[in-house]
């Protein structure tokens, strides 16, 4: 997902500790869990607040991804302004203020009010999650940047799984609202969490004395063939994601299958491989190269889909976690490609990243849902290996004169 700042770091070093060593990666990994465990941990819920709100599986599955909205708008935000906010304080403020959508949704009377609680949602979750990133960018010695950024995006991918995982269980025994509620307090947690061990940084402009317009950064950022592949790139790899993570939900609640609430929360153990496989995404690109670490994570993605045609669940299952490891390997390789690309202003670079990624998780949404409400699972399915096979192309490219 995204990468700030090209700033000489020999002061970021002598102004603050790096962040290394086990204790600050699992702080990093917990704040990004507490950042985005709202954003997929809906889904899971999806078949309940379906039948709630009288609605179709399209409509819900685009009013639930609604947050990506949001998600995309608020990377925009960052990438213009980023380097005149005070990181810390401001991914605090984002994720206190993400508790009050969280809360309001288990109030939301029609689809409408509930898909607009998500952009909100959406909007909060994407400037902490992006200014975090800028955070570490800036703040990470040379050698210990890739370690960081793995620990956040491990952190993304133990949100899909607990967060489904939980919002399941609550939903199941406490019922809708109460979901919504335990919810909030985990965003109030992530705020804390925040506040207390996140450094005192300055906004990048005081440090750097940077006085570029924002549109010129962002020109130069889109006039930049490796860093366009990469958000293309991103726009595919969330596409593919929610198609098929959002529609497989009504699959396996349907014949011949029949999971129930409580069962399809423990599905999304299928995410157990990738935080083992993620966390080694830059030590591949380290080794191997981006472009071929990159096309390898979506290779495994590909694999996996014909799996999800089957009529065996635990072939389903299996073809679950290809995609859900793949897809998240090669989201972070994204990641790490971008901060390397980008000539100047990472966290600029970073938003529009997060920005392409987020739209193609709302287009994937919409396009997918429309494929899976009228041709059913086999198209939407169709639909997905595109975008997968769009992304090979795409991850050929991401290769630097200096690899």
């Amino acid at each position: 997902m995204n990468l700030p700042s090209a700033l000489p770091l020999s002061r970021l070093e002598r102004e603050v500790p790096r962040l290394s060593g086990i204790y600050n990666l699992i702080v990093i990994g917990l704040i990004a869990f507490l950042t985005l465990v709202d954003l997929f941990a809906t889904q899971a819920i999806l078949p309940a607040l379906a039948a709630a709100y009288r609605v179709s599986p399209a409509a819900m599955g685009v009013a639930v991804n609604a947050s990506t909205f949001g998600m995309a708008i608020a990377g925009l935000a960052v990438a213009l302004f980023s380097r005149h906010l005070n990181r810390r304080r401001w991914v605090v403020i984002s994720l206190l203020f993400l508790s009050m959508p969280t809360c309001l949704l288990a109030f939301a009377p029609n689809l409408t009010v509930f898909a607009a609680l998500r952009v909100a949602q959406g909007l909060c979750m994407s400037a902490a999650f992006s200014l975090t990133l800028a955070y570490l960018a800036e703040q990470s010695g040379p050698k210990d940047i890739a370690a960081a950024l793995s620990a956040y995006v491990t952190g993304n991918v133990a949100s899909n799984l607990f967060g489904r995982l939980m919002s399941a269980t609550i939903a199941d025994h406490l019922g809708l609202a109460s979901n919504f509620y335990i919810f909030a307090g985990l965003n109030l947690a992530g705020g804390l969490l925040a506040y207390l061990t996140l450094t005192r940084a300055q906004p990048m402009s005081a440090m750097s004395g940077g006085h570029r317009k924002a549109m010129a950064v962002l020109r130069e950022h889109l006039s930049n063939p490796q860093l366009r592949a990469a958000f293309g790139l991103g726009f595919l790899i969330l596409f593919a994601f929610i198609g098929t993570f959002t529609y497989v939900n009504f699959v396996l609640a349907g014949p011949p299958f029949g999971v129930h609430q409580m069962q399809l929360g423990l599905v999304y153990f299928v995410f157990v491989p990738s935080m083992l496989t993620t966390p080694l995404a830059g030590i591949a690109a380290v080794r191997f190269g981006t472009r071929r670490s990159c096309l390898g994570g979506l290779g495994l993605a590909l694999i996996g889909l014909p799996l999800l045609l089957a009529p065996s669940l635990s072939l389903v299952l299996a073809g679950l976690c290809l995609i859900g490891a793949g897809t998240f390997f090669a989201q972070a390789i994204a990641t790490g490609f971008v901060g390397r690309a980008a000539a100047g202003d990472r966290g600029a670079a970073g938003g529009l990243y997060l920005a392409s990624y987020f739209l193609g998780g709302l287009a994937g949404s919409f396009v997918l849902g429309q494929l899976f409400g009228t041709w059913g699972w086999a198209a939407c399915v169709s639909g997905i290996a595109l975008s997968v096979g769009a992304g090979l192309t795409l991850a050929n490219r991401l290769v630097l004169a200096r690899d």
